[in-house]
């Protein structure tokens, strides 16, 4: 019988800002070890979005399998992460289905309706807050990632809600993550103004309205929600990776701020409207095989 050796593609050379339009994960691993400055991004969050596409992240049967999914993610994200380099991750929460297999859809959000809902998950009981930031929180400082700081995104125009049996909830989590005990930030780039009138250290309560891109039928990163990170984590002509780009507001705030972006996206719909946001040139969009 013979034998055929087949060796591993070879890392992708990154020599200037690109797409690679793919399985994260798939994608993670055509990247060279300790090649970018800073990561920033926001995962699909768990059973409540279908992008309708196979392999998506997000519609796992279970809560723990949509954890290790990122987890195992992140783990292959920390090998192109540079030593010194941080990993910003944006993730919302949400609450059991009840083992309700649909949520019907909204006039304000049609992108809501859904034909498929994963089940309450073990240990959990109908109308339970799922907890979803914190559990992949710490399941990556369980894998060695150091949790470094949580902040409180406050949103001023959020969304209404129906409920009036608690709270309407107006904020989501960003975490800051690293790959090592020291690592590169540059505090003086994101002070803030504080109530003397004087610039103080950035504090971890973000009040940023959330801001609808046109283009896309799904939630997107504020400008104002990227920048900080982007600004304390990396420098002129550093390369920025976001693993989930979808419509590019990453890479719009690294054009912006001088730096080169990295962004990967599963959805060939959503590679096209942030090419087209990023005035993307062909060969700067590579499609990464399984």
């Amino acid at each position: 019988m013979k034998q055929k050796k087949i060796l591993a593609p070879k890392p992708l050379e990154l020599d200037c800002s690109m797409i690679l339009e793919g399985n994260a994960l798939h994608a993670l691993q055509r990247l060279p070890s300790c090649s970018v400055q800073c990561i920033v991004t926001s995962p699909p969050y768990w059973g409540l979005r279908d992008y309708g596409i196979k392999d998506q992240i997000g519609l796992e049967p279970t809560l723990p399998q949509f954890i290790n999914h990122l987890v195992t993610v992140f783990d292959e994200a920390k090998r192109v992460l540079r030593s010194d380099g941080t990993l910003w991750i944006n993730i919302g929460d949400g609450f059991t289905s009840g083992n309700r297999g649909y949520r019907a859809t909204d006039k304000k959000n049609p992108a809501r309706a859904m034909s498929v809902r994963p089940d309450t998950p073990k240990g959990l009981k109908p109308k339970d807050l799922l907890g979803i930031p914190w559990r992949l929180a710490l399941a990556l400082q369980d894998d060695g990632w150091y949790l470094r700081s949580d902040i409180v995104w406050n949103k001023p125009n959020a969304m209404p809600e129906s409920v009036k049996d608690r709270p309407t909830r107006s904020h989501e989590y960003i975490f800051m993550l690293t790959k090592s005990e020291r690592y590169y930030y540059d505090h003086e780039a994101i002070k803030e103004m504080g109530q003397s009138g004087k610039l103080r250290n950035r504090r971890s309560v973000w009040d940023v309205k959330t801001q609808p891109f046109p283009g896309a039928h799904f939630a997107t990163f504020p400008t104002q929600l990227i920048e900080p990170c982007i600004l304390a984590s990396s420098k002129p002509g550093d390369f920025v990776l976001d693993p989930f780009l979808g419509s590019g507001t990453v890479g719009v705030v690294c054009m912006d701020e001088g730096r080169q972006y990295v962004g990967i996206e599963l959805n060939p719909d959503y590679v096209a409207i942030a090419a087209e946001r990023l005035n993307s040139t062909a060969n700067q969009i590579i499609k990464v095989a399984v």
